[in-house]
């Protein structure tokens, strides 16, 4: 199976829901094809409120709650994927000339859209990478695959079978889980990625990642908004290690880090800046976390701090200037995550994460977002060994620098997940 669902769906996410080992295994010669994936489906009922102080803090700047409409109506309901997307993966392995070998391609198509025909969503295309190795010297890895810091943040997280936040809109492609209230999105990158070989549950992953771009806030001398992008006059760079061990208390430990360079943007608003508006940093972060598990309780911790990097998407709101210079933002977070398997097999789970996004230095920006906080409740199902029955409650406050702008959203989400 795809290396990165099994991460989600065994021991990563929910080992009591139950899955396949593999997906539709089938010899070729001298290679094996796996091909692997899920289906999933939830409708959502959302309900979205201004807060104490009546004001919604714009999209723009960083809010992951609804808001309600001119007209106060803040009820929605859709029918869309969850966190993970619809999955279709090709995954090919031979060993030749004493060399693992592998090949993974991906398709993502989505289970709703709300146009008039109904077929305008586009498909993802998260995946299409080369592997080669042996278990003596380790692994590379060359093309796109998910990224490395906060990867494993997203792969531990029990919503990635269910919803999250970011369920307000209907017929949209995915949700947003814990992402951007409790992690930063590790994202799909371009990547040359070495792994060592397993020493005694020790491994240790490095790679260059293709800077994909984000934009980031500035205000130039003339007074028109300009936008800070990772660099791509340099990769970036992103590293993990971690720890895994069996026992009766098993689990993992792990740690990892990213460093981006940023540029400022030269075009803003159809107008161009001067080469003395033009200004540069370096966007870093670093993350640290646990799966600890015995008997039916798995308990899973996890924080992350940034200079730089913003929320929610890495770069996203990273930064603030004046003149073309930047201020960086500073930002941390993390979640709390408890599950405990019934008799019934039923998995069920209660979560707390949180981002924050810090000022810069001088900056009074009050509809800026300065926390998103979600609470999330959810009970998992294996109605047989592949599909799993989820029902999720979601809350998610998005408060701004000034108490006077907060947002708040409820969601209820039933549904299921196929996996193969």
């Amino acid at each position: 199976m795809n290396n990165k669902i099994k991460l989600a769906v065994a021991g990563a996410v929910l080992s009591a829901a139950s899955v396949a080992n593999a997906g539709i295994v089938i010899p070729a010669g001298d290679w094996t094809l796996d091909v692997n994936g899920n289906v999933n489906a939830f409708v959502n009922f959302s309900d979205m409120d201004k807060g104490k102080g009546g004001n919604n803090i714009p999209a723009a700047n960083g809010r992951l709650a609804g808001v309600e409409d001119a007209d106060g109506e803040g009820s929605t309901v859709g029918i869309n994927t969850g966190l993970l997307p619809a999955w279709l993966g090709f995954t090919g392995t031979t060993r030749q000339n004493d060399v693992d070998v592998s090949f993974t391609i991906s398709f993502q198509p989505n289970v709703s859209d709300n146009t008039a025909a109904g077929d305008n969503k586009t498909p993802l295309n998260r995946q299409a990478f080369v592997t080669f190795g042996d278990k003596s010297w380790g692994t590379v890895k060359l093309g796109k695959d998910l990224g490395i810091f906060a990867g494993q943040a997203i792969l531990n997280d029990m919503t990635l079978l269910g919803v999250g936040g970011g369920a307000g809109v209907s017929g949209g492609a995915t949700t947003l889980g814990g992402i951007g209230s409790g992690y930063i999105y590790p994202a799909w990158k371009g990547q040359v990625a070495y792994t060592t070989p397993n020493m005694n549950g020790f491994t240790a992953t490095i790679a260059v990642t293709n800077p994909n771009q984000v934009n980031s806030t500035v205000t130039t001398t003339a007074g028109v908004t300009a936008g800070g992008q990772l660099n791509q006059d340099r990769l970036g760079i992103e590293a993990q290690a971690m720890y895994e061990w069996t026992g009766d208390v098993a689990g993992k430990v792990w740690v990892s880090g990213a460093s981006y360079d940023v540029t400022g943007d030269t075009v803003n608003d159809g107008t161009v800046t001067t080469t003395a508006e033009i200004d540069s940093y370096t966007a870093t972060a670093w993350d640290i976390g646990a799966n600890i598990t015995t008997g039916n309780l798995g308990l899973v911790a996890y924080y992350y701090d940034g200079d730089g990097v913003g929320t929610t998407l890495f770069g996203n709101l990273g930064a603030q200037g004046t003149g073309g210079k930047f201020k960086k933002r500073e930002s941390d977070g993390g979640y709390l995550q408890a599950t405990y398997v019934i008799p019934t097999g039923t998995k069920l789970g209660v979560a707390y994460g949180v981002s924050n996004l810090d000022e810069a230095s001088g900056e009074s920006d009050d509809d800026l977002i300065e926390k998103n906080e979600r609470w999330t409740v959810g009970a998992y199902h294996p109605l047989t060994k592949h599909l799993n029955l989820v029902a999720e409650y979601n809350k998610i406050t998005s408060e701004g620098q000034s108490s006077a702008y907060e947002n708040e959203q409820d969601t209820f989400s039933l549904g299921a997940i196929l996996f193969f």
